[in-house]
């Protein structure tokens, strides 16, 4: 069976660790001091070599040669063992299945056993943060006073979820993230020795993949080239996922020329086809990236093929900064999105109508609203259902009088969420559709919720989702209401005066303020 190669070149010297200089510095000073301590933590992202320093460190402490600096010299007997995974004296424990009381008790009854071959024992606990409560607090004495040929290193990423006590019982060190530049020549060295064909621009794209973890890197350049071909940076696109397809381009413009139903149809006919929502999202949110490197000068750190660049700078310059901002947190967000349940096309359709309402330029604010009370003799121009007309007490014409509303909006807005998760799991799309609510007002017997545009509108607006509303208001809030949906570019309620069809609320609704009032 081949080895892979992360196994294959993982470093058995000192100095071929990568990225991770002021880690291997402090340890091969104290080798050569003989000052090595008893428990170590070493807490970084995965695969940046954590685990690699380990049994580097418990190959020093237990190598032959006579001379500390030289130690490991890899060419003793306690060396030859140790990289062949056959040295009695490394132990390795992974937490993540070891994590329990009578696990760490079992360890503390052998630890007391002196090593079989080397001088130490060096226990290596992998991921030590799984560990429970109980596990922990079974370790601390151990690790307080461990017998003198008994040497821990822990192993973690997620540094947090480890408990004061036992930090404060070892000396700890971050791992970093490798460099990009280091991992791309680290890559090359092993494409050359592999005798592997691949272009440096894939080795970038590999680089920037692997998030500075030097393993991932290799893992993924022996699967490119499990391929047989050469590495070129459209292969590696193409099998990462990463490559910017046609669909991506054609929402993008659907986007560009405010076009919801071409957007659409692009998203539902690439998703009939096969491709996996959230890939296409991740694309979306790869091609907006490089339009914002590209706006900020950074052209250069995009990986993309010739054409595909070309048109990401028209692009780049027929938005503008913001709305690039825009689209890369709303398709982000869609990426993640674990709402779609049995619809999985919902996150994105929901995160096209919202891009596709963005302003084509910065938003700039709308003209305030003055209302002015219509002369006595003017004609109702307006229905207004939730409005009633009570004689003046002087014998003058009617005054309107508006009809309080059935429950306050704000115990309606503090109970929306409650709302939403009192739905079954069946009905995922309707909550993630409230979750897109802007705004909530409630006039007289009606609930107004504000929707970003028509596209949500329509998709909320169905007779049997609008009963679901009602019933949970009636459950949860014991009021009867009915449930308008309307557009609205207001984060807001609608005063209590204005009447929910008129010319002011629509002006509201669109983002119109009212800053004064005649009497």
């Amino acid at each position: 069976m081949t080895q892979a190669l992360y196994r294959k070149y993982r470093p058995k010297q000192w100095d071929a660790v990568i990225g991770q200089d002021h880690v291997v510095q402090t340890l091969i000073n104290s080798v050569r001091a003989d000052r090595v301590a008893h428990a170590y933590l070493f807490a970084g992202p995965r695969g940046t070599g954590k685990t690699t320093v380990a049994r580097l460190l418990a190959k020093a402490v237990n190598c032959l040669n006579d001379d500390p600096a030289q130690r490991p010299d890899n060419a003793c007997e306690h060396c030859a063992a140790v990289n062949e995974n056959r040295f009695m004296d490394l132990i390795e424990i992974d937490a993540a299945s070891n994590n329990g009381v009578d696990d760490v008790r079992d360890l503390r009854d052998k630890i007391n056993f002196a090593p079989t071959q080397g001088r130490y024992k060096v226990y290596i606990v992998d991921e030590v943060h799984m560990m429970s409560g109980g596990a922990f607090n079974a370790l601390l004495k151990t690790l307080e006073e461990p017998p003198p040929h008994a040497i821990f290193v822990l192993a973690t990423t997620e540094i947090h979820k480890i408990p004061a006590t036992v930090l404060s019982r070892c000396q700890r060190h971050e791992f970093r993230r490798v460099p990009i530049d280091e991992i791309v020549a680290n890559l090359k060295q092993i494409a050359a020795a592999e005798n592997i064909q691949v272009e440096d621009e894939a080795l970038t794209l590999i680089a920037r993949q692997s998030a500075g973890g030097m393993r991932d890197a290799q893992s993924l350049l022996d699967q490119l080239a499990s391929t047989g071909a050469k590495i070129t940076l459209a292969l590696a696109q193409q099998v990462l996922g990463t490559a910017t397809s046609q669909t991506v381009l054609d929402v993008i413009a659907s986007i560009l020329d405010h076009r919801p139903a071409r957007g659409l149809e692009t998203i539902h006919r690439a998703l009939d086809s096969g491709a996996d929502p959230r890939s296409l999202a991740r694309q979306l949110v790869e091609y907006t990236r490089g339009l914002m490197l590209i706006q900020m000068g950074n052209a250069d750190q995009v990986e993309a093929a010739r054409e595909v660049k070309t048109q990401m700078e028209a692009h780049a310059k027929s938005f503008n900064a913001p709305e690039v901002l825009r689209m890369m947190k709303i398709f982000n967000n869609a990426a993640v999105d674990l709402r779609g349940g049995w619809q999985p096309s919902l996150s994105l359709e929901l995160a096209l109508a919202e891009a596709v309402e963005a302003p084509a330029e910065s938003p700039q604010p709308a003209a305030p609203v003055r209302t002015q009370p219509k002369p006595a003799s003017a004609p109702a121009a307006e229905s207004k259902p939730e409005v009633k007309k009570d004689a003046s007490p002087n014998g003058g014409p009617a005054q309107p009088v508006v009809e309080s509303p059935v429950i306050n909006s704000n115990d309606i807005v503090k109970a929306w969420k409650p709302l939403i998760n009192a739905l079954p799991k069946a009905q995922a799309n309707l909550g993630a559709l409230m979750n897109s609510v802007k705004m909530i007002d409630v006039q007289g017997r009606t609930l107004i919720l504000g929707m970003a545009s028509d596209v949500l509108v329509e998709k909320l607006n169905k007779p049997d989702q609008i009963e679901t509303i009602q019933r949970l208001i009636k459950d949860h809030l014991r009021v009867d209401i009915s449930v308008r949906c309307v557009v609205t570019t207001a984060k807001g309620k609608l005063p209590a005066h204005v009447a929910q069809d008129g010319m002011v609320a629509a002006a509201i609704q669109h983002g119109g303020e009212i800053v004064d009032m005649d009497e």
